[in-house]
């Protein structure tokens, strides 16, 4: 079983997937939990330091760089995983290039370079509002990234709430309430897909 998380920065993914694959393991299940950007790889870790702005590309060019560091990620961790009948969740997958890249990029183009790769068994989208994302964000204590900006996250919600209505297998999770409300409701979810 493949799962994604998506949502805007402070939206959950990172907690949440955490979470899952913390109980499918206490359940026995084997588990690869990855995420996008991966940083693992080159292509992962220019792409790091370009949304932390230690460098400037072109908007086609970092929307090319996180579809070659996914090219990469599918063939070297998500594909052998699944090959081996692990359950793998990722924080982020090509949802977020075209919920994020749509804003400055042609989505159709996006939408071709992207339809290449395999839509997941599940994808869970953690909806919260602008502003509680742009809070959670600011407890961080980061310095803020390329898109955390309300004006623009507003826009990927948008996007990202398209995409659900257009792409098979989404669930839309109110992550702006509790984490163990949030996580209950996605393992309602995941063990009736299992």
């Amino acid at each position: 079983m493949f799962i994604a998380f998506e949502g805007l920065d402070g939206a959950g993914t990172t907690t949440h997937s955490k979470n899952l694959a913390k109980r499918l393991e206490e359940e026995g299940h084997s588990v690869l939990l990855t995420h996008e950007p991966t940083g693992e790889e080159p292509v992962g870790t220019l792409i790091r330091d370009v949304l932390q702005h230690k460098y400037e590309v072109s908007p086609e060019s970092l929307q090319l760089l996180f579809s070659a560091d996914r090219a990469n990620h599918l063939k070297n961790k998500i594909l052998p995983a699944l090959e081996e009948n692990k359950i793998v969740i990722t924080d982020r997958y090509f949802f977020s290039t075209l919920a994020y890249g749509g804003l400055n990029v042609d989505l159709d183009w996006l939408k071709d370079i992207s339809n290449k790769f395999p839509i997941p068994d599940l994808t869970i989208l953690c909806e919260c509002d602008t502003d509680t994302c742009l809070n959670r964000i600011g407890g961080r204590d980061e310095t803020p990234e390329l898109f955390e900006k309300k004006e623009k996250l507003d826009k990927i919600a948008k996007n990202y709430h398209d995409l659900s209505k257009e792409y098979p297998n989404f669930y839309l999770l109110d992550s702006s309430r509790s984490i163990p409300v949030c996580d209950d409701e996605i393992w309602g979810v995941v063990s009736e897909k299992l």
